[in-house]
């Protein structure tokens, strides 16, 4: 191994020992961990989060609660917007997580390719086992850990008992890989559930539900489920969360749109869950629920090229949305915004491959005044070619055009509409990267 090595130069070398992007199993990376000494057995309490849309959200609540109450919290999510770095947050001394530094990314995964020895495995289960050393070997109180893909097969599933497990809402996504059905889809989900291990439940389809809960039966795993243990809602511009007999009233959560509600109130349940373990009271949720960060859910960029291109008074949001799902709720967000602020709507839509785009698009009908289609530089798999894009677009009789960059799209934007605008750039979390990428002059890392 090359002792100057960069992380990016490692990450590129480990897509080639497999032939597949994803390719869900457990197999291979039991292999590994137990070469590695079983890493997964030595990391902090876990909890492991599942579900279609909204883990990333959910989780970030959960840390910034968490780090509220003083705890030690390692992180691990995927795919990462602009550096892979991004993806293993470490517990820093100060109680802040943060990306783990170019040095220790190289080291574990030198570490772990060393150990692996050119075996068959893909990309993500090699740094999912890099990152389980990492934890293991960082000192923190809690790790909150993201499922890659599906939950049943995903790499992260190697936990043997977590303390708690999360399930966000579940819609149609990722149907070549996790079934074509709500049904098959909850079930993949599910996987994450062990016996004894208490889960939270966020607000899901009836179908979804089902499968859940006939899951937790089986396994006995004691579920709170949205709905019926609990309940949060928006009350005179505050967050009212109610679970059993208790209920708290909290300043609405810091991420902008209604969905942000049900994320919000699933990871204030879950850190009254942790408070058996953690010391989380009141002052702590109100902190962490109105300090989250969550870059590229429903962000406002408020400065750089990008915004610089629209006129005076436009307004710039990135989204890295891309299911009919989250077009509901991104649609729904922008409407409470027209509500508030009147300003015509444009979107900036880039998709990968395999994704619904009519689906998609379909939820901004009568909304947007037209969609201008982007390709995704440096996507990890097939982007969505921007003339598909734009033929769904115009199947629903929505106005809609190519453009070759996110630059030349708002340049034709603000051509179409010289006052005053609202922009939302959205379908895809690598065109998001991608923009972030561009905001502050830097390459991003290809997932």
């Amino acid at each position: 191994m090359r002792d100057n090595s960069t992380s990016s130069a490692l990450l590129n070398e480990l897509k080639q020992l497999h032939p597949k992007l994803i390719d869900l199993s457990l197999g291979r990376i039991e292999r590994l961990l137990g070469k590695l000494g079983d890493p997964h057995k030595r990391l902090p309490p876990v909890v492991h989060v599942a579900g279609t849309n909204g883990k990333g959200s959910t989780t970030a609540f959960l840390r910034a609660i968490l780090e509220a109450a003083d705890a030690r919290v390692h992180v691990y999510t995927s795919p990462h917007l602009v550096s892979f770095h991004e993806r293993i947050l470490l517990a820093g001394p100060d109680g802040s997580a943060r990306p783990i530094n170019e040095d220790s990314l190289v080291d574990v995964l030198v570490r772990t390719q060393a150990v692996n020895d050119g075996d068959d495995i893909t990309q993500f289960e090699i740094t999912t086992a890099a990152a389980f050393l990492a934890f293991a070997e960082t000192p923190a109180d809690v790790l909150l850990l993201e499922v890659g893909l599906g939950g049943r097969l995903d790499a992260t599933n190697v936990v043997p008992r977590p303390i708690l497990s999360l399930i966000t809402p579940i819609s149609i996504d990722h149907a070549d890989k996790l079934g074509a059905t709500l049904t098959e889809i909850a079930g993949e989900k599910a996987g994450i559930l062990k016996a004894g291990v208490p889960a939270i439940i966020s607000r899901q389809p009836d179908e979804a539900a089902d499968v859940i809960d006939a899951t937790a039966r089986e396994l006995g795993a004691p579920l709170q489920v949205w709905g019926r243990d609990f309940d949060a809602y928006e009350q005179n511009g505050r967050l009212i969360v109610q679970r059993d007999e208790q209920v708290v009233d909290l300043p609405m959560p810091a991420l902008v749109g209604p969905h942000q509600i049900v994320n919000a109130g699933t990871a204030v349940v879950a850190a009254m869950q942790l408070a058996k373990s953690f010391d989380i009271d009141e002052r702590a949720l109100e902190i962490g629920l109105t300090e989250t960060q969550w870059p590229a859910r429903m962000q406002r960029l408020s400065g750089g090229p990008l915004f610089d291109i629209l006129s005076y008074g436009s307004e710039l949001w990135l989204d890295g949305g891309h299911n009919p799902a989250a077009a509901e709720v991104l649609a729904q967000t922008a409407a409470d915004l027209e509500e508030r602020s009147p300003r015509p709507l444009f979107l900036v839509v880039g998709m990968m491959g395999l994704k619904d785009v009519e689906g998609f698009i379909a939820r901004f009908q009568g909304l947007a005044r037209s969609v201008h289609a982007v390709p995704i530089p440096g996507a990890h798999e097939a982007p969505l070619q921007p003339d598909a894009i734009v033929a769904a677009a115009q199947s629903l009789g929505m106005t809609a055009a190519m453009a070759d960059t996110v630059e030349a799209a708002l340049l034709a934007i603000d051509r179409q509409h010289m006052g005053p605008k609202r922009v939302l750039i959205c379908g895809s979390l690598y065109l998001a990267g991608h923009v972030l990428a561009l905001q502050s002059g830097v390459e991003a890392q290809p997932n």
